[in-house]
């Protein structure tokens, strides 16, 4: 299986709109909130796999309500249970590492979830209705390919 993984930005606001359907519910409130204008500004950060050429699976964050960024984040369901969702979860972490100070999901779609996220460090409110994940990040120094790095493949 090869995986690679690239920046996602806002010429591929199609992936965007496609795995936001499985990021968040379809009867999620506002849902446009996610994806509208997608990667036009600097609040917004984000990733996507390919296997073998094809799209498994995204996770981006943007800042909504407040100072905090939310993370969508899904997996195309062909990929899942092969290892891309913790792939992508370790460099999109380093990656929002470098920009904000935490970082939160709402899971409450997702309550299996919970196991995986807390892997990574993240911790249930519980001052919320909702299920919801934050994760204080680290300040340290991203960590991306050195040897033949091409900017505009990202990953190699």
């Amino acid at each position: 299986m090869n995986k690679e993984l690239y920046f996602l930005r806002s010429s591929e606001q199609k992936i965007v709109n496609d795995m936001v359907k499985l990021a968040h519910p379809s009867n999620t409130p506002n849902l446009e909130i996610y994806t509208d204008f997608y990667g036009l500004t600097t609040k917004d950060l984000g990733l996507y796999a390919l296997v073998n050429n094809e799209i498994a699976g995204a996770i981006w964050s943007r800042k909504i309500d407040g100072d905090t960024p939310v993370i969508s984040f899904a997996i195309a369901p062909k990929f899942k249970k092969q290892g891309i969702g913790i792939f992508m979860m370790e460099q999109f972490l380093q990656e929002a590492g470098a920009l904000y100070e935490e970082i939160i999901i709402d899971i409450t779609h997702k309550p299996k979830a919970i196991k995986f996220y807390e892997k990574f460090g993240f911790e249930k409110l519980q001052d919320s209705d909702n299920l919801i994940m934050i994760k204080k990040l680290e300040k340290k120094e991203v960590v991306r390919p050195t040897d033949g790095y091409d900017p505009t493949r990202w990953m190699d």
